[in-house]
């Protein structure tokens, strides 16, 4: 069944027009426009949160692609590299400290042994316990990783100075 085009309501596509102050105040327009009852600014505020994580997100994983890492991988290479050489935590510790459940601690811990970057052993002050570990290969990635992350997410941040990202962290420190 189709619509007599003279009754279709066509409106101009204002999703691509320039406006000054960037494609979020063409969306704040928009709904005031739209819907004049509500104040759209924390749309704004949360888009631009959004927009600018998931930016960061795509840079950390373009870089650790190249190692064959995930986030989740990297993230507990260097939770334990942090510990220091030869230092060990319990799997729940881990977890804890990386806001996980110890199931997905797990699942983490078996795709990272696997590939030889992590060794679990007996804890010896408890006999039911395991403590991982980095292995050396394990080791000397996240000493690697760890210069081109920083290097990455210095270059993604290039545009903030020293005084602006301490604002910045500050202000994101409210939030979470």
């Amino acid at each position: 069944m189709s619509q007599d085009p003279k009754k279709v309501n066509s409106k101009k596509d204002t999703s691509s027009e320039a406006v000054e102050g960037g494609p979020m105040e063409g969306i704040l327009t928009q709904w005031r426009r739209e819907r004049p009852d509500i104040d759209p600014a924390p749309m704004a505020v949360c888009g631009e949160v959004w927009r600018a994580g998931e930016k960061l997100r795509q840079g950390v994983l373009d870089n650790i692609a190249s190692y064959n890492l995930d986030f989740a991988g990297m993230d507990v290479l260097f939770t334990l590299r942090r510990q220091g050489e030869g230092e060990t935590l319990s799997p729940s510790l881990l977890a804890k400290d990386m806001m996980l459940s110890t199931s997905a601690m797990t699942n983490r811990l078996d795709r990272l042994e696997k590939r030889g970057l992590v060794e679990r052993m007996m804890d010896p002050n408890d006999r039911r316990g395991q403590m991982v570990a980095l292995t050396s290969e394990g080791f000397d990635l996240a000493n690697e990783v760890v210069v081109t992350h920083v290097a990455r997410e210095e270059k993604m941040l290039s545009n903030l100075s020293d005084q602006e990202r301490q604002q910045l962290r500050t202000l994101l420190e409210k939030i979470v």
